[in-house]
């Protein structure tokens, strides 16, 4: 049977949220004088990366809520046993800095109009509702999407099958009538393979470059190659990079 929708991931995958975290937080780092403690820009950043995929995952298990999360970032980060007003006030000026630099990628638009017509959109994201929604609002295409679903609201996360599941159901589709596309090689990549979905991982660079490509979704470069992958009669699409 065809696919007839596809079920997108946000961060990574349509918003360049990687760009715009390290371009809000160093704007943030310089007006707060925190870069004192560093040796560069740029082990501040990653460290900052680093402890937001650890607090992350605390979340995406289930060990902490979704602002919980974000207190334990700011806490770990500036090493102090900080209260949720300061923690959160700390995350507000960070956000501050980081919503001017939001933006999609490049290939998001031409590859959302190019399969406009022929195939149904929604959103699955392992964020809360309300950061996506006004995100997608934001950004100018959250009327492309017919359902927009996020793990703090399911209260399940991906890879679970069940978030998948829930995606697909919001759609009246079995699985198989789906694709799912996101960035993440596991959590996106084997995590809809399994759950029986057309699983499309975008590698758009290196990031995941240390893990193992998993056996199962099919491996992108750009969005460019979506509508050929999906079978669709568009000159957009374009030929695999990847073999």
């Amino acid at each position: 049977m065809s696919i007839r929708a596809v079920i997108w991931d946000v961060d990574d995958t349509l918003f360049d949220y990687t760009g715009a975290d390290r371009a809000g937080m160093r704007l943030h780092l310089m007006t707060e004088g925190l870069l004192d403690a560093y040796d560069s820009v740029q082990q501040a950043l990653a460290r900052w990366r680093e402890i937001t995929d650890v607090q992350w995952a605390r979340f995406a298990v289930g060990e902490v809520s979704f602002e919980e999360q974000r207190r334990d970032r700011v806490r770990v980060f500036v090493g102090e046993e900080l209260s949720d007003a300061d923690a959160d006030a700390w995350f507000q000026r960070y956000i501050s800095h980081y919503e001017t630099a939001w933006a999609l990628f490049p290939d998001v638009l031409p590859v959302l109009d190019a399969l406009a017509v022929s195939h149904r959109h929604a959103v699955l994201s392992n964020s809360s509702l309300h950061v996506q929604d006004r995100k997608l609002r934001v950004l100018g295409v959250h009327d492309r999407f017919e359902a927009i679903l996020c793990a703090a609201e399911l209260g399940m996360s991906k890879p679970e099958a069940r978030a998948f599941h829930a995606a697909c159901d919001a759609l009246d589709l079995a699985p198989h009538q789906v694709a799912y596309v996101g960035d993440h090689p596991e959590i996106d990549g084997r995590g809809a393979a399994q759950a029986g979905l057309l699983s499309v991982w975008i590698d758009r660079g290196s990031r995941y470059a240390t893990i193992e490509p998993p056996v199962g979704p099919h491996r992108i470069a750009s969005l460019a190659e979506l509508p050929s992958l999906l079978g669709t009669d568009s000159r957009f699409g374009a030929p695999s990079t990847f073999r």
